[in-house]
């Protein structure tokens, strides 16, 4: 049995006599690269800041052969900062692309429909009672958020389906609430905790810790492989419930699941790098026009949301004057002109 390639659109399918694979050169090679490229940004987050290191120093650090203050840095600081980055960005991206697949809905992103904000509450309501902590926040984060997220499901339930616009406004009403919900906490609560919260929730990579990078890493691993097996009934929940339901899927069980991992990998990196806004948004879009092919491909959104993270905080750590801006407000304001831009271009279409 010979392997024959034949060409359809932008696909390949491969025959081996009976069978047949379908296989996407182009998504491939945009995510291989996009993951190159986290990968070199991971390392120029290595050799970032005041303290002035370089390519040996840092490599000597990593291998344990430095020593001395400058292993400190790189092992304590910085690794554990660059590591929440990478996986904070690639939970924001697939979490993304998973929502606006289920909503069908480029606005379906958990910072929009108030996932986000459901791990947030969960996250500050953890540190303005009991205080701050790695793995208790997190688990606090994951809580909310599938707490939320079962909220706007069954509030979006019509006829035993979800999903589209009543899940976007839905959420978008559950996450105001929610956000409201947390400045009261902030005014109510212990002051020292109330101001831990609110740097909390401006959303930073300073100051992280392995007992922020761990879970985080722990949860991407576990989680991503779930959505991956998820992808081709993703896909065809895109096409429409009737026309899954036609082809075998069960669209509802089908979709919980996939929603319960995309909350599951925002609140993960809710809970690490606090609330990081429109990363989710724009990535798995930013991925889709540069593969093509009409589908959203998730590791090409995971990576690219990756870039997004490292960049924004890269440029965060080289502005002028020493200004320390949290990465959370300056995805913020590109994030904005981005949402600005995608309606406007929607409107005119």
């Amino acid at each position: 049995m010979n392997g024959r390639p034949a060409r359809i659109g932008s696909w390949r399918t491969l025959r081996l006599g009976d069978h047949s694979l379908r296989l996407y050169p182009r998504g491939w090679v945009v995510a291989a690269s996009l993951a190159a490229l986290a990968l070199l940004l991971a390392v120029a987050e290595l050799l970032a800041g005041r303290s002035a290191l370089g390519v040996q120093q840092v490599a000597l650090a990593l291998l344990g052969q430095e020593g001395g203050v400058a292993e400190r840095i790189v092992l304590d600081i910085r690794l554990p900062r660059a590591l929440v980055a990478l996986f904070a960005g690639a939970a924001l991206g697939v979490s993304g692309a998973v929502f606006q697949s289920v909503s069908r809905n480029v606005l379906g992103s958990p910072d929009i429909i108030g996932f986000t904000l459901g791990a947030a509450t969960g996250a500050i309501a953890q540190i303005v009672l009991f205080g701050h902590g790695g793995v208790p926040v997190s688990l606090a984060a994951v809580g909310g958020g599938l707490l939320t997220a079962a909220l706007v499901y069954l509030l979006s339930l019509k006829d035993g389906a979800s999903g589209g616009y009543r899940l976007v406004l839905v959420g978008v009403g559950v996450g105001a609430i929610l956000d409201a919900l947390n400045g009261l906490m902030q005014v109510k609560g212990n002051l020292d905790n109330a101001v831990m919260a609110n740097l909390w929730r401006a959303g930073s990579l300073d100051a992280r810790t392995w007992g922020h990078a761990l879970p985080l890493v722990a949860g991407v691993v576990l989680a991503l492989p779930c959505v991956l097996l998820l992808g081709r009934r993703l896909q065809l929940l895109e096409m429409g419930d009737d026309l899954a339901m036609q082809l075998g899927i069960g669209v509802e069980r089908t979709r919980l699941a996939a929603v319960a991992c995309g909350v599951l990998l925002a609140a993960l990196a809710t809970a690490a790098a606090g609330p990081i806004a429109f990363v989710a948004l724009a990535a798995p879009q930013l991925a889709a026009r540069l593969c093509g092919g009409g589908r959203l491909p998730l590791l090409a959104a995971a990576a690219m949301a990756a870039c997004l993270l490292l960049l924004a905080d890269l440029g965060a750590q080289a502005l002028p004057w020493r200004l320390n801006l949290p990465i959370g407000r300056m995805t913020g304001i590109v994030g904005g002109a981005y949402l600005i831009w995608l309606l406007g271009r929607g409107r005119r279409g």
